[in-house]
């Protein structure tokens, strides 16, 4: 995806190339193992590899082959917003993990194989989704592994499925992608150990998977609708008096709603 306008000559050699101009979230595909790319490049761009595996889990056949038809410059929306979410991704420095990495590749070979394969076959959806066990599985590995970096192929191994297939399955079972399971989870437990008076907000973002406070905190708005210091402040706002005789008057209690 090119993140500025500029220019790149294509060809599949230096004697016969062509210039090709390009402005900003304009695409190009092309094939690693048939060398397309060795003209000269004069534009700001990401270039993304997908693995032969992600394809092949994307396609109808999976003991086929999957042919890509080449193009020097097109337009998608759908494959131009994942780019753009892994740029954005990038310049963050990677906050989200391999995790969400591996959901977009997934999204971004499902994209290519069905609308830029040179013979184009339907993708295949399972019906149904996981069984009441792989999704205790499942909830058991991500809660064991909180801290820990998570990848989609390890989700999908510990239930005995194929990449492609577990995730179609868990997001038919759950309505959440993996990496928004995940990351709820994780945010579920933070705000369970933001209730202990003497737990740090850096100190739970270490232990709820985040690499950053920063991170952290923009996850906990989007989710819980308040930073993770107001809701501690608003956990310490909820205090009230207590009215029994044993106590005294002046004691503060604190009370935790929901």
């Amino acid at each position: 995806m090119m993140l500025g306008p500029g220019s790149i000559e294509w060809g599949s050699k230096r004697s016969a190339l062509e210039k090709f101009n390009y402005g900003a979230n304009d695409l190009a595909l092309c094939d690693r193992h048939q060398g397309e790319w060795v003209g000269l490049m004069n534009v700001p761009h990401l270039q993304l590899g997908i693995s032969d595996a992600a394809l092949m889990a994307a396609s109808a056949n999976p003991n086929g082959e999957i042919e890509l038809h080449p193009h020097r410059k097109f337009a998608d929306s759908r494959l131009g917003a994942l780019v753009a979410a892994v740029h954005a991704e990038m310049v963050a420095g990677f906050p989200n993990g391999r995790l969400f990495l591996d959901s977009i590749e997934q999204a971004m070979a499902v994209t290519l194989v069905s609308g830029h394969a040179v013979r184009q076959r339907p993708v295949q959806f399972s019906r149904g989704g996981l069984g009441p066990a792989r999704l205790r599985r499942i909830r058991e590995l991500v809660h064991a592994k909180m801290e820990d970096e998570l990848s989609l192929d390890e989700m999908a191994q510990s239930v005995g499925l194929s990449t492609a297939h577990f995730a179609r399955m868990f997001r038919k079972s759950t309505g959440e992608t993996p990496h928004q399971f995940v990351l709820r989870q994780r945010l579920e437990r933070a705000k369970a150990m933001l209730r202990a008076p003497d737990a740090r907000v850096l100190d739970v973002a270490v232990a709820c998977g985040f690499k950053t406070q920063q991170h952290f905190a923009q996850a906990f708005r989007e989710i819980w609708g308040v930073s993770p210091t107001e809701y501690r402040q608003d956990l310490v706002g909820s205090e009230t008096t207590c009215a029994c005789e044993t106590c005294s008057a002046d004691a503060p209690r604190l009370v935790i709603a929901g």
